[in-house]
């Protein structure tokens, strides 16, 4: 029996994460294009520091940090998607279909673009669109922070992989709790960015930050 033991451990194969590493390289080469070139070479804590008047390429550096979080993201997550479905699966280029990584991507990627369009007509619907450009280069900011975490995380998860399943339990509680964060960090910012009304802010809460989230979470996981 130990004998047997032995040589199952013998022919174990070896996790192959190669692919994480070059998307991890992808986005940190992005951010340090961003603040290099887009942000005039400023620093992290420059960035963030950084006030809406004297800014620049602020939509550029949205783009940047949109793409880079739901790289990181979808890194993260697709490890815990349980499968690819089939009506997804089914649909091929060129004999190439979808994997998890692939499928998270896409979801996510329409997820934060439709989010995101709902969230413009919103501002543009309640007469708060001059608020908007202030909106987006103070949620960039902390998004920003909020990816650099998932790269830790994406880090910690596919190269150290031996607590994994008791870690889970904290990455939940940790994206609840940076969840609940973002609430108060967009409702009570000093850039005052969301709309004057009480109820238009209760409204946006409800409408575009805890129902697509719900959404997101049954098409991913269900």
């Amino acid at each position: 029996m130990l004998t047997f033991a032995k040589s199952l451990e013998l022919v174990r194969i070896a996790q192959q994460n190669d692919w994480v590493v070059f998307i991890i390289i992808g986005c940190l080469f992005l951010y340090v294009f961003m603040l290099l070139s887009l942000q005039r070479d400023s620093s992290v804590r420059e960035f963030l520091m950084q006030k809406f008047p004297d800014s620049s390429n602020n939509f550029l550096s949205w783009m940047i940090v949109s793409v880079v979080f739901c790289l990181a993201f979808a890194t993260f997550l697709s490890q815990y998607i349980p499968v690819v479905p089939k009506s997804i699966s089914n649909l091929s280029l060129f004999g190439y279909e979808l994997n998890k990584f692939g499928f998270t991507v896409a979801v996510l990627a329409g997820f934060y673009f439709i989010k995101n369009m709902l969230s413009y007509i919103f501002f543009a619907g309640t007469g708060a669109i001059k608020k908007w450009d202030l909106f987006y280069f103070t949620v960039s900011k902390f998004y920003f922070c909020i990816s650099i975490i998932i790269i830790v995380l994406c880090v910690m998860s596919y190269f150290y992989p031996d607590a994994e399943l008791k870690r889970l339990p904290f990455y939940f509680i940790g994206f609840l709790l940076m969840f609940v964060f973002k609430q108060f960090y967009y409702l009570f910012h000093k850039n005052d960015i969301m709309p004057q009304k009480w109820y238009y802010k209760f409204l946006y809460i409800c409408t575009l930050q805890i129902v697509p989230v719900l959404v997101l979470w049954k098409v991913l996981f269900f």
